[in-house]
């Protein structure tokens, strides 16, 4: 069962991973709200384990950004805050369940095989390949295929194009791309951006895809029809 984590204490972070893989899950953890929408756009889980005390970006713009972007895994939300308030906007906000800590894990483990169950036949319908034109993304393991081949990309401009293959032909805002392709780099200059999708644009050339920029709004996926 695949599950994302998404906690920012390291000692905790650690202990769930170690907990939940000896118990059959296999956790990809992250430690932010940049890192989680990232692994969670590139990926396909059974279930998310989501606390809402994140550093930037908190654990509700997280879940709600996911849903907007059709993100459907089911939702547990695992966090300190514990009272009835918290609990009601992140039910409201898209979450499937809540635990507070301190918890137990026999419980955590219950809960989200419980989860899992229940989506399972939504989950098995979605596809885990993400078509546009002669272009694929692998949701499961991030990897873009042109005619049935990798495309071979360096890591900045695959990321900038797996984000455009979740949603092709819609616009992406450069500051969304941003958090994506450049995450915890808070050196690097906004425009630079534009650079990877210029270097971007060229690799596409003679797939039936092209980047568009759309002033104001962000850059797109164009296929051919």
């Amino acid at each position: 069962m695949k599950l994302l984590l998404v906690e920012d204490e390291p000692a905790m972070r650690q202990t769930l991973v170690r907990a939940l893989g000896n118990r059959g899950f296999q956790p990809r953890a992250c430690a932010n709200g940049d890192e989680a929408l990232a692994a969670w756009h590139a990926g396909l889980y059974d279930v998310v384990v989501l606390d809402l005390s994140l550093p930037g970006r908190d654990g509700l713009e997280v879940l709600r950004e996911a849903r907007a972007a059709g993100l459907r895994e089911p939702v547990l939300i695992l966090t300190a805050r514990g009272t009835v308030g918290d609990r009601v906007i992140g039910l409201n906000t898209g979450a499937d369940d809540y635990l507070a800590k301190p918890f137990d894990l026999d419980e955590l483990e219950a809960r989200l095989r419980a989860l899992a169950r229940r989506h399972a036949p939504a989950h098995e319908a979605a596809p885990r390949m993400q078509h546009a034109g002669t272009l694929a993304l692998d949701r499961d393991n991030g990897a873009v295929y042109h005619g049935g081949e990798v495309l071979e990309l360096p890591p900045r401009e695959l990321a900038l194009l797996q984000a455009l293959l979740a949603s092709p032909g819609k616009a992406v805002s450069k500051e969304r791309l941003f958090t994506l392709v450049f995450p915890h780099q808070a050196e690097v200059q906004y425009e630079a951006i534009e650079v990877v999708a210029y270097r971007l644009r060229k690799k596409l050339a003679g797939t039936g895809a092209s980047v568009v920029t759309l002033r104001g709004l962000g850059y797109l996926l164009k296929v051919d029809a």
